[in-house]
């Protein structure tokens, strides 16, 4: 093999790996960009707005995952007491409660799974 021969194969190699490697990185970025969802979270005290934001968590992320993505979250055997400093009252019977896209969420924020955008709204209200 003439010297030509070796470098035009060296060459040829060295941009064959830098391509395949770059094509392997675009592809782990775009598989991780569709494992995530966004989900709007809004936190209320009473019928007062205190904060929304829309959070990107993985698929199949518990509401509890955003939730503590965009806030400060204090919880006791698997009950939300206090989110952003704003704490319930169980004296004066004030809890947080949360729904999903208007609906009254049927397991605890540690279990029920987000769909993309799906609109999670926590209150901090007395409970009757």
């Amino acid at each position: 093999m003439t010297i030509n021969k070796k470098v035009s194969t060296v060459i040829t190699a060295t941009i064959l790996t830098f391509t395949l490697a770059g094509c392997s990185n675009n592809k782990s970025t775009q598989t991780k960009k569709n494992n995530q969802i966004s989900v709007t979270y809004t936190l209320k005290d009473n019928k007062k707005t205190l904060d929304s934001k829309t959070v990107k968590v993985n698929k199949k992320a518990k509401v509890l995952t955003g939730l503590q993505k965009a806030w400060k979250v204090k919880q006791t055997k698997g009950f939300i007491t206090s989110i952003d400093g704003h704490s319930q009252n169980p004296k004066k019977k004030i809890y947080w409660t949360y729904t999903i896209n208007g609906k009254w969420a049927q397991k605890g924020a540690n279990q029920q799974v987000v769909n993309n955008k799906d609109k999670v709204k926590f209150t901090l209200a007395k409970v009757k």
